[in-house]
């Protein structure tokens, strides 16, 4: 009875570690995007498309007005919003009728907070990794910082669980090659990696991109680019015949 009674102990502790294990994630916490994370692309000075282009979520602009959201063929008139056949959600912008503004103002302060809260965290696992350059890289979960700009010339794996997250803090420019990938391994979830970029962002022509860009300037996507992700730019946001797909 007693060896039997050990048995059982020793199997439930084992039961218990693993399920701790499943629940836990490697690398830093999540950045909270708090409602800035209910947008595909959320912008503050325009977000023009051109080509045929597909967004799988919400877009929305503010402080500027939609005449600053170009190519999309909104429909009219507007109310709180406005639809577009290259969006599959709401388009909004900061001069639509009320509760609009109020709900765009908070998303783009969400947004600020978040990109402040991806730049400041501090006691990175790595720096200056590559010089900037990751090409070819596997990188596992946690806080990865570069006093410079970073670039993906053809690929780029992340390997790690369901849980696991990856900061990326970038003080100039993130710059990803025509036909380039950032792959995503063992069960990575884009909504868990943040790209925060001091500068520009931009995906070549072809690349397929994943992750959530907090971005201080402008975030581009050059033709043929698929994103699953967020563009989250404190500018502008550019596409050129290109999907992005909000996770």
């Amino acid at each position: 009875m007693k060896n039997i009674t050990r048995l059982l102990s020793i199997s439930l502790a084992t039961v218990v570690l693993s399920a701790t294990a499943c629940g836990s994630n490697d690398g830093p916490d999540n950045v909270e995007l708090g409602s800035s994370g209910d947008f595909a692309i959320l912008a503050k000075s325009g977000i023009s498309v051109t080509g045929a282009s597909l967004i799988v979520g919400d877009v929305g602009l503010s402080p500027a007005a939609a005449d600053d959201i170009t190519g999309f063929g909104l429909t009219a008139p507007a109310t709180t919003f406005t639809t577009s056949a290259l969006v599959t959600g709401k388009v909004w912008s900061a001069d639509y009728t009320a509760p609009t503004p109020a709900k765009l103002t908070a998303a783009v302060s969400a947004m600020e907070t978040a990109y402040t809260d991806a730049a400041g965290r501090t006691s990175p696992d790595h720096t200056e990794l590559g010089a900037g350059n990751i090409d070819g890289m596997t990188l596992s979960a946690g806080l990865y910082k570069w006093g410079t700009g970073v670039s993906i010339p053809t690929s780029v794996t992340l390997e790690g669980g369901s849980n696991d997250v990856f900061i990326f803090q970038i003080a100039q420019n993130l710059t990803v090659g025509n036909g380039a990938r950032v792959k995503l391994s063992g069960g990575v979830k884009a909504e868990n990696v943040y790209w925060q970029v001091a500068g520009q962002a931009t995906i070549g022509t072809t690349a397929d991109f994943s992750g959530i860009i907090l971005c201080k300037t402008l975030i581009t996507l050059n033709t043929g680019a698929k994103m699953t992700g967020r563009a989250l730019a404190q500018t502008a946001v550019t596409l050129n015949a290109t999907a992005l797909t909000k996770p």
